[in-house]
C-alpha cells in the first residue's frame, strides 16, 4: 500500500472515531518501521513504570519478598500522591488503618498468583490520573507488555451522606470489567477537591 494512502486512512480512522479506536498497526507502518516503532513504545512505557533496581542476572536470585515489599511500598506512595496533600491531611488515618492493609493483601494476591518467574518482570506505573480521574496506578508486566491489574479511587455522592473515596482494582482475567472492592472512606459532605491537589 503507498505511503500517502496509509497515512490517510489513519487520519480518516482516527477522525471518525475520535480517536477511541487505534488503527491497524499494518496501515501505519511497514516492516521497518514497525520494529523501530515497538522499540520506541518499549522506551515510553519504561519511562513510566517503576521497577525495582535489579541485574537480570541477579534477579532469579532474590528474594520474592523483597519484589512484594519494594512493588507494595511504591504501591503505597502512588497512591498518596495521587490523593494529594489537601486529601491525605484529613483521610490518612483511615487510609493508613483501612485500605492500605486491604489493597497489600491485594497486590500480595496478585503477585501470588503470578509466581516466582514473573514477579521480577513487575512494575508500578508513575502516572495517577489527576484531576477526576480514577486511576492511581497500573501492574505491568514487562515481559509480557501487558497490564496485569489497574488500581483506581472513585468518588461516590450518596444522597443525604456526602462523599465517599471507593478504592477497588480491576484484574486483567475478566477484562477489567469486575471490581473488587479494597475499601470507602467518608469524605464530607462538601464536594473533595481534584486528585493531586
Amino acid at each position: 500500500m503507498k505511503p500517502w494512502m496509509r497515512k490517510s486512512l489513519v487520519v480518516l480512522f482516527t477522525i471518525m472515531t475520535l480517536g477511541l479506536y487505534t488503527p491497524p498497526a499494518y496501515l501505519t507502518t511497514d516492516a521497518q518501521e514497525k520494529e523501530e516503532t515497538s522499540s520506541d513504545t518499549r522506551e515510553d512505557v519504561a519511562q513510566t513504570v517503576v521497577v525495582a533496581d535489579v541485574d537480570e542476572d541477579v534477579a532469579p536470585q532474590q528474594d520474592e519478598a523483597y519484589f512484594v515489599n519494594t512493588l507494595t511500598e511504591q504501591a503505597k506512595q502512588q497512591t498518596i500522591t495521587k490523593l494529594g496533600p489537601r486529601i491525605i491531611n484529613q483521610v490518612e488515618d483511615e487510609f493508613t488503618d483501612i485500605i492500605l492493609p486491604k489493597m497489600e493483601e491485594a497486590m500480595e494476591t496478585i503477585f501470588a498468583d503470578a509466581g516466582e518467574d514473573s514477579l521480577p518482570y513487575y512494575g508500578i506505573t508513575e502516572q495517577p490520573a489527576q484531576g477526576h480521574g480514577e486511576r492511581i496506578f497500573n501492574i505491568y508486566d514487562f515481559h509480557s507488555e501487558q497490564v496485569i491489574a489497574k488500581f483506581h479511587v472513585r468518588r461516590d455522592n450518596r444522597p443525604l451522606e456526602g462523599y465517599w473515596f471507593n478504592f477497588h482494582y480491576h484484574l486483567q482475567d475478566d477484562g477489567f470489567e469486575k471490581h473488587y472492592v479494597i475499601g470507602e472512606i467518608y469524605w464530607d459532605k462538601n464536594i473533595p477537591p481534584k486528585w493531586m491537589a
